[in-house]
């Protein structure tokens, strides 16, 4: 780890991936149509949240530990503890203020993870700033050192040896795509889609997110028309449909549902 992690039998970065795989272990066997595989591991997954949430919560900080019965606090635990949907509510704000306050305090690998929950909290602001970074723990800095692909290391320094073409450290090519501009599946083959830009400070943005029923393309324009106002232009092919969510002036969303073709949408 990039940051001190005490390691213990019961450990907030291990669990958490493991409440992640019991989850995802559920949905499969609902899509699969195995009611009482479901019911199992949803009955697990609940037993792990309520015991993640019960041994390894500090209320005292607001941050979840590295383990049970220590009192350390790191990014990797509540990083992970947040992209995996363990944070109630009313305990992430401590948490998100927490994760942002230790910047990029992990490994290229950890990156994606942070990212993820970065955005998923609607931190779209300093996510781009992490990816824009000029720091030694950046992207830049793997062209800066010589790189023309993504390496297994931010910097020589943390691994001498580390080799020059680690698909795992290049998070932001599947980020972008996901999170920034904000297409993701909800169903199965892309029948339905969410797309969510957080473009932050950015003044346009423009992609073609290949899918198995063909390419979505969704265009962003900051200020594009009088008054300061914004237009997201979306073409979703035949047999998708799409929830478009667009911010509003109060820091809330609006969610739109939209079938295929071509739609804009000025706000």
């Amino acid at each position: 780890a990039d940051e001190p992690f005490v390691v213990r039998e019961l450990n907030a970065g291990g669990d958490a991936c493991h409440d992640k795989g019991l989850r995802m272990m559920a949905d499969i066997a609902g899509v699969l149509g195995r009611r009482e595989d479901r019911e199992h591991f949803s009955t697990l997954a609940q037993s792990s949240y309520e015991a993640f949430n019960s041994l390894l919560f500090d209320s005292t900080t607001g941050l979840y530990t590295d383990g049970a019965g220590i009192s350390h606090s790191s990014l990797h635990g509540n990083m992970f503890a947040l992209c995996f949907g363990l944070v109630p509510e009313e305990r992430r704000d401590k948490v998100v203020e927490f994760v942002k306050s230790r910047s990029m305090a992990c490994s290229v690998y950890g990156s994606q993870f942070l990212l993820d929950a970065l955005y998923d909290s609607d931190e779209g602001d300093y996510a781009l700033s992490l990816m824009n970074s000029t720091s030694q723990r950046s992207w830049y800095n793997m062209i800066r050192i010589g790189s023309t692909i993504t390496t297994e290391a931010w910097d020589p320094i943390f691994k001498p040896n580390l080799d020059w073409n680690h698909p795992w450290g290049a998070a932001p090519a599947n980020v972008i795509s996901r999170k920034l501009v904000g297409v993701e599946p909800l169903e199965s083959g892309f029948s339905k889609v969410r797309i969510k830009p957080q473009v932050s400070n950015l003044n346009f943005a423009e992609i073609l997110v290949p899918t198995i029923r063909g390419s979505i393309r969704v265009r962003f324009d900051k200020n594009a028309e009088a008054g300061g106002r914004s237009v997201l232009s979306v073409d979703i092919p035949h047999g998708i449909s799409a929830e478009v969510w667009l911010p509003e002036a109060d820091g809330t969303w609006k969610m739109v549902e939209v079938p295929a073709g071509i739609h804009e949408f000025s706000y």
